[in-house]
């Protein structure tokens, strides 16, 4: 049995995001790939994340938030607007991809991968909190693709 992957062609694991998936620039998400999904997942959810953004946020930032992802879906491919999976509420306050804009110094941006093994009946302006306890008991499987970003 493979792991859960996540990569992304954009940029490597623990490398710098590229300028243009930031929140100022042209606000889209990064191109990303998956592999090793386990046979028992019924659905995929994905967090983006900002740990780093404790110290002058006050908390964890979230990024992006995206739930029931076919668990056959191998792509996101950039700019994506799922038809196929639910995206909720970020830290700015919007539904789907707000992208990295680090108030301070460069920042780490964490892509979290889960598998499940359901899909989850959540509102569409779930927020990253309400989907990890939606999560509980659920996952089969986890990876995590890391990038940093300038200010």
């Amino acid at each position: 049995m493979t792991a859960l992957e996540l990569t992304s062609p954009a940029f490597d694991d623990g490398e710098q995001i590229p300028r243009k998936y930031g929140y100022r620039a042209e606000n889209v998400n990064p191109p990303l790939s998956i592999a090793g999904v386990p046979d028992e997942a019924a659905s995929l959810a994905l967090v983006m994340d900002d740990p780093d953004a404790v110290e002058p946020a006050g908390k964890v930032w979230d990024h992006w938030v995206v739930w029931n992802v076919p668990p056959d879906r191998r792509e996101i491919p950039e700019d994506w607007t799922p038809s196929d999976a639910m995206e909720g509420t970020n830290d700015y306050g919007e539904v789907g991809y707000g992208g990295p804009n680090p108030p301070d110094r460069e920042h780490r941006y964490r892509f979290k991968l889960f598998a499940l093994d359901s899909t989850l009946q959540l509102e569409p302006d779930t927020d990253a909190d309400t989907l990890g306890e939606a999560m509980a008991g659920h996952i089969v499987g986890r990876t995590q693709l890391e990038g940093t970003y300038p200010v």
